[in-house]
């Protein structure tokens, strides 16, 4: 049989074009970011999910909260579904409080938190309560969430904090790294409710996001806790 270099040469070429995808999908997108795998501890799993949750605290003394927006992808017009977003916050005391029967990360965030799923339109709310800054601080208040879309890792996206935060200075609001866009909530009074706004566009400002493209393999809501990723600390 004859030896036919172009063979040789094209079957090279698919090889390490196949190489190269699979690498591009092993990239983690966001960074580093211990923490971020609480996203996986939902007490349901996630295709159980809606757009909506109250955290635990919500009944309990305090201002109360709804916090609801869509999630854009990274276009930031098309509307995304099935997004999961997982926050948690402290108490009213400014503590991630405890009950003591904690596992897995609810030990360092406490049992203030909540798992949304954005509907077809994009779209999440929560309920809880305004949380309180840390004692004795000068902390921002703030609400730690994390995303998980759908053939991507989980990645945190900037803390929800408040406009009317006497200790959101000018210089604190250029710190921001508006990871999903502006964190910066805005809150009116709707009868007992605080409610605030904050729309999130995927990807945005995400390290590596735009090295990475979406896994084929998409079972992305497999309810499992990945290993530690890196060294950011959410709750701090």
């Amino acid at each position: 049989m004859p030896y036919h270099p172009f063979f040789t040469i094209l079957c090279c070429f698919l090889f390490l074009s196949a190489c190269s995808q699979q690498t591009k999908n092993k990239v983690r997108v966001g960074g580093s970011c211990e923490g971020c795998e609480a996203i996986y501890e939902s007490p349901v799993p996630f295709d159980a999910l809606d757009e909506v949750d109250t955290l635990p605290d919500f009944n309990d003394p305090g201002p109360r909260l709804l916090i609801r927006g869509v999630i854009y992808e990274a276009n930031g017009k098309t509307p995304a579904a099935n997004v999961i977003l997982y926050v948690y916050h402290t108490n009213q005391e400014g503590v991630y409080p405890r009950r003591g029967n904690e596992k897995g990360w609810a030990r360092r965030h406490g049992y203030i938190r909540g798992w949304v799923r954005t509907n077809a339109k994009g779209e999440y709310r929560f309920y809880t309560l305004l949380p309180a800054s840390y004692p004795n601080s000068t902390a921002l208040k703030h609400i730690h969430p994390v995303i998980k879309e759908p053939g991507r890792n989980e990645y945190y996206i900037d803390e929800f904090i408040f406009d009317d935060d006497p200790f959101l200075k000018p210089e604190e609001r250029n710190r921001l790294e508006q990871r999903g866009g502006n964190g910066i909530v805005t809150l009116r009074r709707q009868g007992d409710l605080l409610v605030g706004i904050r729309d999130i566009v995927l990807g945005r400002n995400i390290p590596d996001y735009g090295r990475t493209a979406p896994l084929e393999d998409t079972e992305s809501y497999v309810f499992s806790r990945p290993g530690v990723t890196g060294s950011r600390i959410l709750q701090q």
